[in-house]
Formats: structure tokens, sequence, C-alpha cells
């Protein structure tokens, strides 16, 4: 079986890995999922253990459901009606699909940084602040203090520590997504959902982008779809390949790009399908 002309670096690949394979703790786990858009089945018979601390990419042509099991995760997709799960999805160890989930508690644990940047019409401030204001904290000197701390922790706060009250609208394409992902950490999640974080960015925010995850990674369990081979490649501990609504193969990255077990794996990382 041939290898892919994506390289990792030995040493790469060893400062994205923090734990020994056999230390990793499942974080989320998934078993025999399908999903139903109405009476179109989107996923098929999915099982998946994502690992706890470490970084899981989601690859496969467009339209193979890897966004659909990324909503799936923190129940995005019970907005869309006549939507149907079958099989369980767990978190900790409990199925977040059981009908005593509270979903607000749910998406505060889960938090999710959409394709393209959708801050809200408010100030810098006033975006990171929401969550905490929304789950009932009023103390500003708190506020402040979640509000510095989550933008420090996006690599945000050096560029509007001086702004704070300008309009969200006033950053960039690149720093308004930092600022979703500070908005989304404000809340102290577990578990930190990418759809395609970087897809509609320039190379240098791209690059600011993955640099973010190297540094979250540990802290949270991030779960990323990507098109792209080589930010997997480069971002990613874990990845997943979906082709049709299943999941073909999952295994750490290193051995999905150098030697797949499965040639439909293969094909699409080299570039001769999807």
């Amino acid at each position: 079986m041939q290898t892919t002309n994506i390289k990792i670096e030995k040493e790469e690949n060893e400062k994205q890995a923090p734990f020994p394979e056999a230390e990793s703790v499942s974080k989320i786990v998934a078993k025999e999922v399908n999903f139903f858009y109405g009476v179109n089945q989107a996923l098929f018979n999915l099982s998946v253990n994502i690992p706890e601390g470490r970084v899981t990419a989601l690859i496969g042509p467009s339209g193979c459901g890897k966004s659909t099991f990324l909503r799936a995760l923190n129940r995005m997709n019970d907005t869309i009606e006549g939507t149907r799960l079958d099989g369980s999805i767990e978190i900790d160890g409990k199925n977040i699909y059981a009908p005593s989930t509270n979903l607000v508690l749910l998406r505060t644990k889960v938090g999710m940084v959409f394709q393209k940047s959708n801050p809200f019409p408010k100030s810098i401030y006033e975006n990171v602040a929401f969550g905490p204001k929304i789950h009932g904290l009023k103390d500003k000197v708190a506020l402040d203090q979640i509000v510095e701390r989550s933008l420090k922790r996006a690599d945000l706060w050096r560029e509007v520590k001086d702004r704070l009250n300008s309009s969200a609208f006033d950053l960039s394409g690149g720093q308004q997504q930092r600022l979703c992902i500070a908005r989304a950490l404000a809340v102290d999640p577990e578990i930190l959902l990418m759809d395609e974080p970087a897809s509609a960015l320039d190379p240098r925010s791209t690059a600011k982008i993955e640099d973010l995850i190297g540094e979250l990674r540990g802290d949270y369990t991030i779960v990323i779809v990507t098109h792209n081979m080589q930010q997997a490649a480069r971002v990613s501990d874990n990845t997943a390949f979906f082709y049709e609504g299943r999941l073909v193969e999952f295994g750490s990255t290193k051995q999905i790009f150098t030697k797949p077990n499965e040639k439909q794996t293969e094909e699409y990382i080299t570039g001769r399908f999807g």
C-alpha cells in the first residue's frame, strides 16, 4: 500500500500526542448511530470512541456525513425539523440523547465554532461575556476576568484589550473567528467542536487558528471537520475518514496518513477520488 505525500515529521507527531495511546480515555462514545433527515439517511451504523484531551479530525468528501456527525455531538441537528437519531452518543458515559438531557447544559459542556465566523452584533466584550451572563453571572469583576482569560486563551487579548467596547464587526475575519472561539471558551466547555473553522480565512489567519488548536490541545477535547488534508495532518492526533455516511476508518493521524488499512482511505488521502 502506498503512503501519502503529506509528510508528518516524527518530532511534530510526538508534540501532537501528549498522552501515550494506552493511557487515552474515551470522552465521546458513539454506538451504532443512524441519522435521518426525514426519510433520507445520512449516517449508517456509526460507532467510534473519541479520546479525551486530543484533537480528532473528521475528513471525507462533501456530503459524506462528517458535519452531520459533528452537530450530533451537541444535538444541534435537533433544530432541523424532521431529523432523527437512532443509537446512542455518550459523553462521559451519559447518553446525550436520553429524554432527561438538558440541552442548555449540554451545549455549555460542548461548545461549537462554525465555518463562518458569527459574532453577535455587540461589542467585543459583550460577545465573550454573553454566555456567562446568560447563565446568571452578574458580578462585573468576575465577568472582566472571564473575558480577559477567554481572549487570552484564544490568542486575541493583545490585539483587542484597548478596544473591548468596539463592535465585533470591526475585527478582521480571522480575529472574528478567534473571538467566536473565545466566546465558546467563556462558559468553560470540556469539548470544542469546529466545523471547518479556517476554510474562509487567509493563510496567515488559518495558521493562527491552527496554532490555537495546538495550544488548546490537552485542556479540551477537540473535534474538527476539515476538507484540508494538510491541515488535518498538522493539527490532529486522530483522524476519522467518512464516506457516504459511513465511518470507513479511524486511527492515529500518523497511521491514517502514512499506512491506512482501507483502500478507500488511501485513495482519498492520495487524491485519487473525492
